[in-house]
């Protein structure tokens, strides 16, 4: 029987100084088995032999005992040692004593005079624990005994057994083994480390790999690609004593280092160029932070300013543009635009709100700390020491964190905006003296009645809504019973109707008497204000726009306050006897003729010239602008705010009776109060016939004017990226279970307290606390030399993907969940190098890659290793492994030279996209070499996979994924041997081939295999594939390299 325990007992003390759930349950099921057995024995014996056996039970310990456990298990949590709630301590018997800002927390002798008592047994909302199931009968019981007899205490502290865990330790130093006790001459430290393990266990490691598997090997791990024939040949003929370290040197410093590691990062953050979900709308900008990452590693940024600045770029007081888009980290997983945008719930909303929030939360923490602190939503965190108001606090810390495009730089753009703001200014100064000299008609005029010559009435107008007459008194607000897209009619002969538009995805607005039909416009709100006239309307902001008066001597401005609309009447022959007699166009004797029916003289073409802008008070997004000729929208100014200034409207005319329509609408954002102006808004000739010295001004006016726009284009426009949103943090609450419609309490900001470093920098947080206070010291915690954690998740990182497995196989998960490090003395050392190398990544690497374990042979001759340790834990040999569906890409892309190298910028699209409420993404096979650039800049959208990539396990950027699946499958060997690209690379391969060693068969095997194995073919395996090239076509051995298990893994 005692043997029995001890072997349940063994099981709970194996696996980590604090049991797994299942470790429970099988310790407990033995336990009862045991219990069970005893007790059916027990039947059987005498009492007075079980008297003998057992010792008498003293009930004192007994209820000692269970008032200890209740402490620890249901108290200590909230009132121990890291956390003292309501200044509560419980893990000490003078806590009991000190008690609380609620006082004393027991009468010791007196039970019933004790607040703890109290609060234990209470039935209200005062009930301790304030969580879980109340105590049961014989646990309130066993404490009042535990009271009435003066609390019986030992010696030690209550303390939670799982925060012995290892991985919340601080980083041990442990001593690199001396070469004494290691059976062979370790030169690297990681040698010594595992020599000593292996030595333990009797195990020999295999011996050192062959210079082409090597350089293969390294090539794919740290850049991504496969070596060249050339390259490998320099390694192969150099045979100096530092040759491969000079080879590890000269390959981290390569830029498609930063591509390749920058791919790793990108899945633990989850990026994508898209939101995901049911609108899953573009990210147009999020590419600047996928670059962001490349180039941070590119450049070997120390670990603590890589994570501080994904945290909190953007507000640090040393914040520059390259740290602002750093901060994107935050920004770039799922986000759902409907439940946070579009649906009307508001619970919806918050439901979306939390979501998001804890994507942060799981983000930052698993990706940074390998904590998956996000189990602590809906409760307790039911195997790592962390309470669900840790969470909570957690999430306050992102409250003020939203997503959205965002400008990079604003002193950029303030330089920007200046010299466009200068350049407009200029143009606008020029493009008016170019009207005021060649203006015609003016169609101010003509709303206020007159002719277009200057006898209309100035301020007067026309109502919109009624076609009725407005005097230059009668000035109005909100028009009553507006009734939308009705055609008013005027006593104007050049005006044919005016309205109050309201338009529709499906609608074509009848804007003529006659029944012309305009071409769509956008819904309005339907109201409208005051009248179009010939001056300013009612209420208008000012007359000025851009520092640019625009009403006095030869101004005319038409005003119309959105929702409005006004089709003039361009009848040629009235055009013509106005332009004639106001001397406008020449008189031209008629030509003498001997036809009894003399022809018509030639129309004059004509054009419609003006500037037009808001002069309301609204920056940006303001009104939309329509100019329209016979019903085709000709020129169209979406969300015109005074911050867009004045716009030029330059337009020929048909040559025949036409209709021109001006229409301003509200935006669809229902505010028809917003105030459009045309300036010197005219009908005149196109080719005027103006004196010598006017003709060369406007010439050299339209020159310069056409000079600056050239200047305007080619300013550049301010970089933008998807990343953070700073807003006003909002007030989060504990969620009880998680349900939102269950808040209750408010939750300052806080970090987790079983992690190690000391939580002075957030205590000081508080529920006014901005969102750059909150995320800068979250930062500075997280990057504290006293955390233990960030340097040993990144240290084990970097091993993962170096050897394929971590020395804790689960890189996101260090707690009491996640797999026991297999070398903790080797991971402590690793994380301790990284923090004395200032968190140079790189130098880590090269320690990894200099190292014996990393060159090793991955598969060799018969060794009694391969039963000892068949999973390869000690790394007595490599783990060969399949490539990534990236980098398999990648290297079919190498090998048949159709790779193109640009770095960085806008992802390529191999898709075609048709803008729908659900956007569709429908991917194409182009064989264009703007999608032949590394995987890395493809354009990823969340929930339409890559079909060819997915199939070979390329994840689902919607999920966090420190680990990928390697899966074997049919249909990823038809895919590689029968999927479009793959065929369409294969056809490039062999024009490669052909073109280096032209048609003989022979050097087109020997060069195939070179290019695509990386290494020196056999002489059988050179006269395999000439047959197979002479009966089947290069083609056909191409494809056939590009499936072999040799391409397609590393060994």
């Amino acid at each position: 029987m005692l043997a029995f325990l001890w072997s349940a007992g063994r099981t709970l003390r194996s696996r980590s100084r604090f049991p797994k759930k299942n470790d429970f349950v099988s310790a407990f099921a033995r336990s009862a088995f045991v219990g069970a057995a005893f007790f059916e024995a027990a039947l059987l014996m005498p009492s007075d032999a079980i008297a003998q056996d057992l010792p008498v039970a003293n009930k004192a310990q007994d209820f000692e005992v269970t008032a200890r456990e209740v402490f620890r298990d249901r108290c200590i949590e909230c009132h121990g040692q890291e956390v003292q709630e309501g200044g509560l301590r419980l893990d000490l018997r003078g806590g009991f004593i000190l008690g609380g800002e609620s006082g004393k927390a027991v009468d010791f002798g007196r039970s019933q005079d004790s607040l703890l008592l109290a609060r234990i047994t209470a039935r209200d909302e005062t009930r301790m624990p304030p969580t879980g199931m109340p105590l049961s009968d014989a646990q309130v019981a066993a404490i009042r005994q535990w009271i009435d007899a003066d609390g019986p205490w030992d010696s030690e502290s209550l303390k939670d057994p799982r925060l012995d865990h290892w991985a919340w330790q601080s980083l041990q130093d442990p001593k690199v083994p001396s070469n004494s006790v290691t059976r062979q001459q370790d030169d690297n430290p990681i040698d010594r480390f595992l020599s000593v393990a292996m030595s333990a266990h009797g195990i020999e490691p295999l011996g050192r790999a062959s210079r082409e598997t090597l350089i293969r090997r390294l090539s794919f791990d740290v850049l991504g690609i496969p070596p060249t024939p050339e390259e490998s040949d320099q390694f192969l003929e150099d045979r100096s004593p530092d040759a491969w370290e000079r080879l590890v040197d000269r390959t981290l410093g390569s830029p498609h280092y930063g591509e390749r590691w920058a791919r790793h990062w990108l899945d633990i953050a989850h990026y994508a160029d898209t939101h995901g979900f049911e609108r899953d709308q573009r990210r147009d900008h999020a590419w600047r932070y996928r670059d962001w990452v490349i180039d941070a590693f590119n450049s070997d940024l120390p670990l603590g300013t890589f994570l501080q600045h994904q945290i909190a770029g953007d507000v640090l007081p040393e914040s520059d543009p390259y740290s602002t888009i750093a901060s994107s980290f935050l920004a770039v997983g799922p986000w759902d635009f409907v439940g946070q945008v579009e649906t009307p719930s508001p619970m919806i909303k918050r439901l979306a709100r939390a979501d998001d929030l804890d994507d942060m939360v799981a983000q930052v923490m698993t990706s940074m700390c390998g904590i998956t602190i996000h189990c602590a939503r809906c409760h307790h965190h039911k195997l790592d020491p962390i309470r669900q108001e840790e969470y909570y606090g957690m999430t306050a810390i992102f409250a003020g964190v939203g997503r959205g495009d965002r400008t990079v730089s604003m002193n950029e753009s303030a330089a920007i905006e200046a010299a466009r703001k200068e350049l407009k200014h200029r143009k606008q100064a020029i493009d008016l003296e170019i009207l005021s000299l060649s203006h015609g008609i003016s169609l101010a005029d003509i709303v206020g009645g007159g002719n277009g010559f200057g006898t209309g009435t100035e301020d007067s107008g026309i109502d919109p809504s009624t076609g009725a007459l407005r005097d230059a008194t009668d000035k109005k607000g909100f028009l009553d019973g507006v009734e939308t897209n009705r055609l008013n009619r005027t006593n104007n002969p050049w005006i044919d109707s005016v309205f109050v538009p309201d338009g529709g995805s499906l609608r074509r607005l009848k804007i003529s008497q006659a029944g012309t039909l305009a071409e769509p416009i956008p819904s309005t709100g339907g109201k409208a204000w005051d009248a179009i006239r010939n001056g300013p309307v009612n209420s208008q902001f000012s007359t000025s726009l851009d520092g640019i008066e625009c009403i006095g001597p030869s101004r005319s401005m038409l005003s119309l306050h959105a929702n409005a609309g006004i089709t003039f009447t361009l009848r040629q022959e009235l055009i013509q006897q106005e332009l004639l007699q106001h001397r406008i166009l020449p008189q031209k004797e008629p030509e003498a003729t001997t036809d009894p029916e003399p022809k018509a003289a030639p129309k004059e073409p004509l054009v419609f010239t003006a500037m037009v802008g808001y002069f309301g008070q609204t920056p940006k997004r303001g009104a939309d602008v329509y100019v329209l000729v016979d019903g085709q929208i000709v020129y169209r100014f979406q969300g015109l705010g005074r911050e867009d200034g004045l716009q030029s409207i330059r337009h020929v005319l048909p040559q025949s009776d036409s209709l021109l329509t001006l229409i301003a609408t509200d935006g669809g954002n229902g505010i028809s109060h917003d105030q459009v102006c045309f300036i010197d808004a005219s009908i005149s000739p196109l080719h005027r016939e103006d004196s010598e010295e006017k003709s060369k001004r406007i010439e050299t006016l339209r020159s310069d004017s056409a000079t600056i726009q050239k200047e305007l284009d080619s300013l550049p426009q301010a970089r933008r990226v998807y990343g953070v949103v700073t807003q006003t943090p909002a007030e989060i609450r504990r969620l009880h279970r998680g349900d939102i419609q269950e808040a209750r309490e408010v939750i300052s900001p806080s970090a987790v307290a079983c992690v190690g470093p000391s939580l002075a920098s957030i205590a000081t947080l508080d529920s006014q606390s901005t969102d750059a206070q909150r995320r800068i010291a979250l930062a500075h915690w997280l990057t504290s030399t006293d955390n233990p954690l960030p340097p040993r998740v990144m240290a084990n990182r970097l091993w993962h993907h170096h050897f394929g497995k971590g020395l804790v196989a689960t890189p996101s998960d260090f707690g009491l969940g996640g797999a026991m490090p297999s070398h903790p003395e080797l991971l402590d050392w690793l994380a301790l190098e990284l923090q004395h190398s200032q968190g140079s990544l790189k130098r880590l690497h090269r320690m990894i890659l200099l190292s014996d374990a990393y060159q090793r042979l991955s598969f060799g001759p018969e060794n009694p290793a391969a039963g000892l340790d068949a999973g390869n834990r000690f790394l007595w040999r490599q783990n060969p492994r399949r490539l990534d569906a990236e980098s398999l890409r990648d290297a079919i892309l190498t090998v048949s030279d159709a790779m193109v190298s640009t770095m960085h910028g806008p992802g390529y699209r191999d898709f075609e996209y048709k803008e729908e409420y659900a956007p569709v993404y429908r991917h194409l096979a182009l064989d264009t070499p703007e999608v032949f650039r590394r995987s890395i800049y493809r354009f990823v959208v969340r929930t339409t996979p890559h079909p060819f990539l997915t199939s070979l396990d390329c994840p689902n950027p919607a999920t966090l994924t420190p680990v990928r699946n390697t899966t074997t499958t049919a249909i990823q060997s038809l895919a590689t041997l029968n999927n479009a690209f793959v065929l369409q690379q294969s056809d490039r391969f062999a024009a490669r081939l052909k073109y280096e060693v032209g048609e003989n068969a022979q050097a087109q095997a020997e060069r195939a295999i070179r290019i695509a194995f990386a290494r020196r073919p056999t002489q059988e395996q050179i006269q395999s594939a000439t047959r197979l090239i002479q009966d089947a076509g290069l083609f056909h051995l191409c494809r056939i390299l590009l499936n072999t298990n040799e391409f397609v893994y590393v060994d």
